[in-house]
């Protein structure tokens, strides 16, 4: 699991265009994305819906979850709003 993550992780740094499935633009978000990792029948979403841009640069949070529907729960949509609400607003306080 962790090889794959890794994989999965520097194509995205490598790649130009990455293709949708292992990196895709969360619908009904702004700016939110996941990553998604293939293992076997499983698919995983490490720091899922935690994935964002900073002046294009990937910022990539942790706290990810195992994706059992094609739906994402609404807590884990929140959750993720958060984490990025607070990363933003602690990089403008450092200014």
């Amino acid at each position: 699991m962790q090889a794959k993550i890794e994989w999965t992780l520097q194509l995205i740094r490598t790649t130009e265009q990455i293709p949708e499935k292992y990196f895709k633009h969360l619908e009904g978000t702004k700016g939110l994305f996941e990553i998604r990792i293939e293992v076997g029948n499983n698919i995983f979403r490490p720091d899922s819906y935690r994935d964002f841009f900073d002046k294009g640069n990937l910022v990539v949070l942790g706290n990810g979850f195992q994706k059992k529907t094609q739906k994402t729960p609404k807590p884990e949509i929140e959750k993720a709003l958060k984490i990025m609400e607070e990363y933003f607003n602690e990089k403008t306080k450092r200014k």
